[in-house]
């Protein structure tokens, strides 16, 4: 069974800081460069599909210092990582709420959607204010008057996802916690679940391959009888 969907929840950044002595701010740059290896790595190993988790409908109850600083590295991220998205065939897709998002911000989403429309080569989706549970009772009040929709389509209307995205083969997360902290609650329902103790400003091409490795051999079920070992996608 092919792998498809890697999710990561990219925790560790602020405890990062800390160790080396850093500021949370410095923390959180570190990580964007862990994002852009991250999503480099996947390409590469011809995986169709990645989402990210950024940020959360409960981060807001952060310092608003540290608020403002994370959207600013989704602003400039968003205008620094386009164009070589373009290039290389990445769709980029921000899930989410938008209603509680600065105007600038909502404007270089929409960008930065519009011009990688037509990438091919992998889905890039980028959690933004976004809650699981959130997004499934949006969904349930757009059923009342959308009742002929399946409910998947409700999720990603609710969630302004792309259609036909396949359920989570594999998630990740590092930091050290074990907990899905309200992360694609719907796709991760049958996901191989692998967490790490490392900091993800620390996330490299090691990690990807030993957590593909892990994945390989895993059996998946999906509630029935056991299947042969899934099968991790060539470079």
């Amino acid at each position: 069974m092919r792998l498809e969907h890697i999710a990561v929840i990219m925790d560790g950044n602020g405890r990062w800081a800390q160790r080396q002595g850093l500021s949370r701010s410095e923390g959180h740059v570190a990580g964007i460069e862990a994002l852009k290896r991250a999503v480099d790595v996947i390409y590469q190993k011809n995986i169709p599909y990645l989402t990210v988790y950024a940020f959360s409908t409960d981060n807001w109850k952060r310092p608003q210092a540290e608020v403002s600083t994370l959207m600013h590295l989704m602003k400039n991220y968003l205008q620094h990582e386009t164009d070589s998205c373009v290039q290389k065939g990445v769709r980029i897709n921000v899930i989410g709420r938008r209603d509680r998002l600065a105007p600038d911000i909502r404007h270089e989403i929409e960008k930065s959607e519009q011009a990688t429309a037509a990438g091919h080569r992998l889905l890039f989706r980028f959690a933004v204010d976004y809650g699981a549970r959130d997004v499934i009772e949006r969904a349930a009040k757009l059923s009342k008057r959308l009742a002929c929709k399946p409910f998947r389509a409700l999720i990603e209307r609710a969630s302004h996802s792309v259609a036909g995205v396949p359920d989570v083969d594999l998630m990740i997360r590092t930091g050290g916690e074990k907990r899905l902290s309200d992360f694609l609650l719907w796709e991760n329902a049958y996901a191989e679940l692998y967490f790490l103790d490392g900091m993800w400003p620390d996330f490299g091409a090691q990690d990807v391959d030993q957590a593909l490795d892990w994945y390989s051999q895993r059996k998946r079920r999906f509630g029935g009888l056991l299947t042969d070992h899934v099968a991790v996608n060539s470079a």
